[in-house]
């Protein structure tokens, strides 16, 4: 039996992938989980073959989650599932060590099949939007996109030099470089762009 941790936020979506995949002969869903935290919790109490994770959840996202379990080692393999065909979202997946992403509108007997395939130590992932990923290339730095994420929040110059413990002067730095990179006039229409092209 392949063993299955699905980390899912919305509990409707979480409640018809875990009947999905409950239906298989081969697949079992041990544990279920409604944000990237307690779904790390799960994968190192029931050790699956392979992790479902949402891309965007409360508390730890998908690729946060990805990211934390290759660095505790787990043989876990991290599938993502998002409604998100982006190219920088996949392309920050397999940075993070995912084995799969999935878009979710894909038909429904294509997730067991890349569960099988994630098992049996393949990657899978769609080639068009595989391609889209290594031709686009993500200009922003981690920092820039951390003060990105919080001026998208509505943060302030003020609020968010006091988050990152930075001062003020080195957040506008970094919102104007983020701006210059991206073509654009302001911190709205950054994280707008950030956001569709999946860098944020």
């Amino acid at each position: 039996m392949i063993r299955v941790v699905i980390a899912e936020d919305q509990a409707m979506v979480l409640g018809a992938l875990a009947a999905l995949l409950g239906i298989e002969p081969d697949i079992e869903v041990v544990g279920r989980a409604r944000d990237g935290r307690q779904a790390a919790v799960l994968v190192r109490e029931l050790r699956p073959d392979v992790v479902l994770a949402d891309i965007e959840m409360p508390e730890v996202s998908g690729l946060e989650l990805a990211a934390e379990l290759k660095n505790d080692g787990a043989a876990a393999r991290v599938i993502i599932l998002t409604t998100f065909a982006r190219p920088g979202y996949l392309r920050r997946a397999l940075e993070a060590g995912a084995a799969g992403y999935i878009v979710k509108d894909a038909p429904s007997e294509k997730l067991a099949d890349a569960v099988r395939r994630v098992h049996r130590g393949l990657r899978v992932i769609d080639p068009e939007l595989a391609a889209a990923a290594w031709t686009e290339e993500d200009p922003l730095t981690d920092r820039e996109r951390q003060v990105l994420r919080l001026a998208e929040e509505g943060l302030s110059g003020h609020q968010i030099a006091s988050h990152l413990d930075l001062s003020e002067g080195t957040v506008r730095n970094y919102l104007s470089a983020a701006i210059s990179k991206l073509g654009v006039s302001n911190r709205v229409e950054a994280t707008r762009l950030a956001r569709q092209k999946g860098w944020l």
